[in-house]
């Protein structure tokens, strides 16, 4: 079973937008895929109630919920979407679910701030620490080419940490997600530039490199 977490303490970095386009990449593939919400918000939960039943499945568990259940041992992935406002104990505590941790940042001066002290929390927690999760940058929601763009784009290429990819500020993740889909599940020649730059990110995911 490989657990992948896309996390960051800052809210409306395009978590959701990241998990459940991985997830339903895998679920393209054929793949069991299980989606755990940890945000009360119930994004994720709320984009697989609006999935066709005629799509490759993938399994929702609100774990915000008391209670909640586990996945399957027979699931292949599963994509821990995490909610933001998490440090401390608590943030080593919820990066210990994972082997491989996402973490988005938009292209603002407060997002790009703020991400700064997180990835240094991040990078002293116990589950890194000890080398039992590996973890990777995405710029979420770009602009090509504004003066922020490059800015996030140098900021984030310090970091000691694998920079993945810029997510393009696209409406077609819009549009996927008002059907419960990812950009892999519409129309290739509509989101063949999107498809693109998620190239990296699936790359790395499946890579060595992106396990302890």
């Amino acid at each position: 079973m490989r657990n992948i977490m896309v996390i960051n303490s800052k809210g409306g970095s395009g978590k959701s937008t990241v998990a459940t386009n991985l997830a339903s990449y895998f679920a393209s593939q054929g793949k069991s895929v299980v989606i755990m919400d940890y945000d009360p918000q119930g994004s994720s939960m709320s984009w697989l109630a609006a999935r066709s039943s005629a799509r490759q499945p993938i399994q929702g568990i609100a774990a915000y919920k008391k209670n909640a259940k586990r996945p399957s041992r027979k699931t292949e992935y599963v994509i821990h979407d995490a909610p933001a406002g998490k440090h401390g104990g608590e943030l080593s505590k919820m990066i210990n679910k994972a082997q491989t941790i996402l973490i988005p940042v938009l292209p603002s001066p407060i997002d790009m701030r703020a991400v700064i002290d997180f990835i240094a929390e991040v990078k002293k927690s116990a589950p890194v620490q000890r080398k039992k999760a590996k973890l990777a940058l995405i710029a979420n929601r770009s602009r090509d080419y504004t003066n922020i763009y490059w800015e996030l784009d140098d900021l984030l290429s310090r970091q000691r940490i694998p920079f993945l990819t810029m997510l393009r500020d696209s409406q077609n993740y819009i549009k996927a997600a008002e059907k419960g889909l990812g950009i892999f599940e519409m129309a290739p020649a509509a989101t063949e530039l999107d498809r693109e730059m998620w190239e990296p990110i699936i790359k790395w995911v499946k890579s060595r490199r992106s396990r302890p």
